[in-house]
């Protein structure tokens, strides 16, 4: 089995002082990829950097308008264009620091400018749902990824993580069952079947 000491020794063959490497974590709503991310980047410091995809939800404001409010989380609720935007300038390692927007789910919404990404760090972990996703403009992302690891935990025990998460945000038991079964659920279908485009699939988390 792969132990968590496996996961840092292969993330740290990347972290190559004076490089620029890009290690993404996919995965369905719920699988632990940011849990995993930030382990990896605490384990790394100060040689690794996470930057999450989520940072790209489009603001409530604009879901509102577009009347996608109801399927947050899908693909196109995303500014899928700037994230491959951001990971080509963090790939290009030409700039002295990047800032990266960080997705805070006590509010749901996304902050701009709020990850420091230095020129000095060789490696960015990134995470989401839609790394692999091979239509574009998202399918231009694996090409910006040294390697890309799918979480792919015991689905029951994945839907129980999100209903918790829900709940520790406020939402009630029904509604965090409905939001978990329904729009999480959906995107979790359209995620799965890109695992085969991975380096690594994990169905156990270390």
């Amino acid at each position: 089995m792969t132990t968590f000491d496996d996961l840092v020794a292969r993330a740290a063959r990347l972290a190559v002082p004076g490089e620029r490497h890009l290690l993404g974590i996919c995965g369905p709503p719920g699988a632990g990829k940011s849990t995993l991310a930030t382990r990896l980047v605490e384990a790394l410091r100060p040689n690794a950097v996470y930057v999450g995809m989520d940072g790209f939800h489009l603001a409530q404001v604009e879901l509102d308008r577009l009347g996608r409010a109801e399927r947050k989380g899908a693909p196109d609720t995303f500014d899928a264009a700037g994230y491959v935007h951001l990971l080509t300038r963090l790939r290009a390692h030409t700039e002295e620091t990047v800032y990266a927007p960080e997705f805070r789910r006590e509010i749901e919404e996304p902050i701009a400018c709020a990850v420091p990404v230095p020129a000095a760090v060789p490696l960015v972990v990134t995470e989401g749902n839609y790394l692999l996703l091979p239509v574009p403009p998202w399918s231009r992302v694996r090409a910006l990824l040294d390697e890309v690891w799918f979480l792919a935990p015991d689905e029951d025990l994945r839907r129980q993580r999100l209903i918790d998460r829900h709940r520790a945000y406020g939402r009630s038991v029904d509604a965090a069952r409905e939001r978990t079964l329904g729009s999480d659920e959906a995107n979790a279908l359209r995620v799965n079947p890109t695992a085969h485009s991975s380096d690594l699939v994990l169905r156990k988390i270390p």
